[in-house]
């Protein structure tokens, strides 16, 4: 089981967190038939089987060059058919939600944010709460108003599935998101100074979450560790020294057998202890 440090139950009790949700979040849902999302790389190897000769692809998929991978991807395609596959892979299988959404859920975060396209723990989380939770997008213009509001708040990193014209998937999209949405990365970047990250399901080479971390820590050594949630064999303690070292992290680890049980079983854990101390606080009055 993850041993959860104290300072982030305490963080999530007073909701100062951003419970940040990556595709291996996603991953634990399926549809009536069984099916799971694709994860990024098997989506790439499956978008690329449309382009022939697609040895190209495969190659800068090899050399975990994604994003170039899905920039040419696109462009063989054509916008209309790589949206129409992104849709049938994402919006249209029917995924239902899994346990671990529910125990995340519970954790009650005011701020949850996904670089995810798929909708399944917004629409699990807004049915609970009864359509009260905001969902912004890296597009909205009023993202600053919702953040400083008393509403629980969803921020969809890298758009949603719903508009695939206006979604971050491609270098060239990446890269373009930088400059039109300035201000929604410098909303990002006071959250990461004011609150803790907890980043699940996430991979440590997402472009956004290495640039954010690392220009974070940069700017302000003396800021607190984020916290990064990995399956153990995911990642050689070497590497794992330098990613905490360079993106001011502090990296847990757990057992990814039986399709990551154990993480699952942590956060239901996770929710207790938060849970505890929130009575606690009740008590003291300490908020």
């Amino acid at each position: 089981m993850i041993h959860w440090p104290r300072e982030v139950i305490s963080d999530l009790a007073r909701r100062r967190t951003v419970v940040f949700l990556g595709a291996g979040i996603s991953r634990n849902s399926t549809t009536i038939e069984g099916r799971q999302p694709k994860t990024w790389i098997e989506f790439l190897n499956f978008a690329a089987q449309r382009v022939n000769p697609n040895r190209h692809i495969k190659l800068l998929i090899r050399e975990r060059d994604y994003l170039t991978a899905c920039e040419v991807i696109k462009k063989e395609v054509g916008r209309e058919e790589f949206n129409q596959l992104l849709k049938d892979e994402f919006l249209s299988p029917k995924y239902r939600t899994s346990p671990i959404h529910e125990a995340i859920f519970k954790l009650d975060s005011r701020i949850v944010a996904t670089p995810n396209f798929d909708k399944i723990y917004e629409s699990y989380a807004n049915h609970e709460a009864g359509g009260s939770i905001v969902v912004k997008h890296h597009f909205d213009p009023d993202i600053a108003e919702a953040i400083r509001g008393t509403d629980r708040v969803i921020l969809k990193v890298h758009g949603t599935i719903d508009s695939p014209e206006r979604m971050i998937f491609t270098r060239k999209e990446y890269a373009e998101s930088r400059e039109k949405y300035r201000s929604f990365y410098s909303l990002l970047e006071a959250l990461a100074l004011t609150h803790t990250f907890l980043f699940m399901g996430c991979g440590v080479n997402d472009p956004d979450i290495r640039l954010l971390l690392e220009d974070t820590f940069f700017r302000h050594p003396s800021s607190r560790s984020h916290i990064f949630v990995l399956p153990k064999q995911g990642l050689h303690n070497s590497l794992r020294i330098v990613l905490q070292e360079s993106m001011n992290l502090k990296i847990l680890t757990y057992k990814s057998a039986h399709n990551h049980r154990e993480l699952s079983e942590s956060i239901e854990q996770l929710v207790g202890l938060v849970e505890s101390q929130r009575e606690v606080l009740k008590e003291t009055g300490n908020w």
